[in-house]
């Protein structure tokens, strides 16, 4: 039911759903670009699409008074992201205390213009070792789903952005002068 009302929104919206599960039971799964409140609309459709169900965490100020029940059953974990460590750690433990998995993370983290992503995707998943999917939403092609390619994360944080930047190099934002630069914050 899940996949035909999700393909069926999206066709509303002139959309398609693109690409396939991956055949793994966990696996981080990173969403990008994100630039618009609608980004998140998009993103449960096309997953929703191709039947996936997933967690995903954003900041506890997304899950406000009522709404907060609602947001954590369709797979919401509220998160402080002031305590980076202790939610790198909660996720991994979680990942680990689970036969089957998949967390759902928008790394740049605001709508707004950043930087430097942010890296949590990067050391749960090498911290529970697991492989990282790619979600996106290319409002371009209004095109949106899960690609085929899979990273093994090496350790080498700088190397292995280099393959997701190429990835997401000409996929476009609702806004995309709010695009953020896929890098990491240089250590200090």
């Amino acid at each position: 039911m899940l996949k035909i009302i999700s393909k069926l929104a999206l066709r509303l919206f002139g959309w398609k759903s693109a690409g396939k599960l991956p055949e793994l039971e966990k696996y981080v799964l990173i969403g990008a670009p994100h630039t618009s409140n609608w980004d998140t609309v998009f993103a449960f459709l096309g997953v929703g699409a191709l039947g996936l169900r997933f967690r995903w965490i954003a900041k506890q100020s997304a899950f406000p008074g009522p709404l907060s029940p609602i947001l954590k059953f369709f797979g919401g974990i509220p998160i402080d992201r002031s305590v980076r460590s202790s939610v790198i750690k909660k996720m991994v433990e979680l990942f680990n205390s689970r036969d089957k998995f998949v967390l759902g993370i928008m790394p740049e983290g605001t709508r707004s213009k950043t930087e430097y992503w942010k890296t949590g995707f990067y050391y749960i998943a090498t911290g529970a070792n697991l492989p990282i999917a790619f979600a996106f939403m290319d409002y371009g092609k209004k095109r949106v789903g899960i690609a085929d390619l899979i990273l093994h994360p090496t350790g080498n944080i700088e190397n292995d952005m280099k393959v997701i930047r190429n990835f997401y190099k000409d996929m476009k934002g609702k806004h995309p002068e709010k695009q953020g630069i896929i890098e990491v914050k240089p250590v200090e």
